[in-house]
């Protein structure tokens, strides 16, 4: 059976992603970090997810970014509300976290190698991210090509790794269809940068809206609680 590491937040659209890979036969490793997020909530929704799609093999991985660089992620730097789709899509934003998808996939893909797998999936979508500088099409085929030069099993031909990103060209909207269809469990998904003490999505950051107006596209009801 064909195996494949996929990089899970927790979040609609890496919990879409992974859907897929089950859908594809592929065996999953799910991959989630704890890396001291503000919404931490989401490595606790991603374990639900991950149990609920029936995968056996998850690991969370325990990073520190805290003094990497400023993130509003990592920070008490303000998280951005309230901010028009247009602005969302036209700047890189204070909750990029410097190199951490970059990051990320380097941990994928030492499980992979480490575990025997061709693929990772990673759920980078460019259409609603596409502030976000690594989840670009040019840095995934940059990886990709990195990956089978760096690593043991490339080099001696007994892999060839995929980075594997299908949603990348997908609408918000489209990621909800596609979820749908696969049966993700949306109420267990946790997408708001900055929820409140209880977990509540905030429904005024760029993620929250993102997701919302996905919803509402998809002509569906989104099952998570917003405090506005």
């Amino acid at each position: 059976m064909k195996k494949a590491v996929v990089l899970c937040s927790g979040g609609l659209d890496s919990s879409t992603a992974m859907a897929m890979a089950c859908h594809q036969k592929f065996d999953v490793f799910a991959l989630s970090f704890d890396y001291g997020q503000r919404h931490r909530i989401e490595v606790e929704r991603a374990k639900e997810v991950v149990s609920t799609l029936g995968i056996k093999n998850h690991l969370v991985q325990k990073l520190e970014f805290k003094g990497l660089g400023e993130s509003a992620l990592t920070s008490l730097k303000e998280i951005p509300k309230d901010r028009d789709m247009k602005t969302i899509a036209s700047e890189i934003p204070p909750t990029y976290v410097p190199a951490r998808n970059t990051i990320f996939l380097s941990f994928g893909l030492a499980l992979a190698e480490g575990w025997g797998a061709e693929a990772i999936f990673f759920g980078a979508n460019a259409v609603d991210y596409s502030g976000y500088p690594d989840c670009r099409p040019e840095f995934i085929r940059a990886f990709e090509k990195m990956a089978n030069l760096a690593t043991k099993m490339s080099v001696e031909g007994k892999l060839k790794f995929r980075i594997k990103t299908p949603l990348l060209f997908l609408s918000k909207a489209e990621i909800v269809l596609k979820g749908k269809e696969l049966g993700v469990p949306f109420h267990l998904t946790h997408s708001c940068y900055d929820p409140a003490p209880t977990g509540i999505s905030c429904g005024r950051c760029d993620s929250c809206k993102l997701r919302k107006r996905g919803f509402q596209e998809a002509g569906l009801e989104d099952p998570l609680p917003y405090l506005d």
